[in-house]
């Protein structure tokens, strides 16, 4: 990189047309495949935290990694502001941005909003496993939730199964529900269905996917038919009674959930333990540890996300975005230390 080129910034409207749901799943599969060789170095501790309580309910979220193979380092920062009645998580307001630098010189690279880029990733990484652990043909698939994240995961799911027959949902929103079944239906070509429990819901779905941002269960292990799979994208959606009754339990990291209080919760009473576990993603991936192996495999995919996928996104936004001429070129600032010359 010349001096001259400065840093690219790529705005959020920028980034919707740079990467898609095709493309994140892609990546995800790749950062996974890294993950599980080892090239890849996380912050230490992983995540750094500001939350401030009343009277300014902010927050703020650092993460940062080294992917060595591409090679590129990241630091990904957000913040939201949740006083128990608003809630930004997830809004165009609240602040979403990975900075990008190159490892060899530490030299700023771009900067990306990542409204667009965490949106789908969150999706594409927690839908890819279904590629191992996923029934053969599913026909019917269940969505908790009718948000940002079940909108993404319905767009990758129909990259991975494109003969899906039919797609129930529910939230706790009669309307919103009513208005995402209408407007798949007309998008897909298929029947979305709208249900009023969580159990007509998932109970007959070859697939299942909780996609609510609850910390509350949502769904229980008796629901669930034989040969189906459930996908949670959050904290404890999925009963963590119901774990062990599982044939199969993925996840995306040990270690990145046992941050988490719920997940080590049950881990430390013995609820769940590492013994347990089948298999981290990445081991599906490399080939290591085998997927789906009974068509009456009843099994759970369950992730908290990885930093190293978000970085992997904006630096592939990066890279197109720099070959299509897109983003805003920000002035580089020179070389030699800051201040008057004289």
């Amino acid at each position: 990189m010349s001096q001259k080129d400065g840093v690219l910034f790529i705005p959020y409207a920028e980034t919707i047309d740079l990467l898609s749901a095709e493309e994140a799943l892609e990546i995800s599969e790749n950062v996974y495949r890294m993950q599980g060789e080892g090239s890849i170095t996380v912050s230490s501790p992983p995540s750094f935290k500001l939350d401030v309580s009343e009277p300014f309910h902010n927050h703020w979220h650092v993460k940062c990694a080294l992917l060595e193979e591409i090679p590129i380092t990241g630091v990904r920062l957000y913040n939201y502001y949740n006083d128990g009645v608003r809630n930004t998580v997830g809004l165009l307001e609240c602040g979403r941005y990975i900075i990008l630098a190159d490892p060899h010189t530490g030299r700023n690279v771009a900067i990306v909003e990542e409204h667009w880029t965490y949106a789908i990733r969150s999706a594409a990484a927690t839908i890819l496993p279904l590629k191992w652990m996923g029934p053969k043909d599913p026909k019917q698939i269940g969505i908790v939730g009718v948000g940002t994240m079940a909108t993404n995961a319905l767009r990758c799911l129909i990259k991975l199964y494109p003969n899906i027959e039919e797609v129930r949902c529910t939230s706790r929103n009669p309307g919103s529900r009513q208005e995402f079944a209408e407007e798949w239906t007309k998008t897909l070509g298929i029947p979305v269905i709208a249900k009023e429990t969580i159990q007509d819901t998932v109970s007959e779905a070859d697939i299942g996917i909780g996609a609510t941002t609850s910390d509350k269960v949502m769904c229980r292990e008796p629901w669930l038919k034989s040969g189906s799979t459930y996908v949670s994208f959050t904290r404890r959606e999925f009963d963590p009674e119901g774990w062990p009754k599982l044939d199969k339990v993925v996840v995306d990291s040990w270690e990145m959930n046992m941050l988490m209080q719920h997940f080590r919760h049950s881990a430390e009473e013995g609820l769940f333990t590492r013994e347990m576990l089948h298999a981290e993603i990445h081991e599906l991936v490399r080939g290591k540890k085998p997927g789906r192996q009974a068509s009456n495999e009843r099994n759970l995919i369950h992730t908290t996300g990885l930093v190293a996928h978000d970085i992997a996104m904006c630096h592939y936004v990066y890279e197109k975005a720099k070959k299509l001429g897109r983003g805003i070129q920000l002035p580089h600032t020179g070389t030699g230390r800051p201040g008057p010359k004289n």
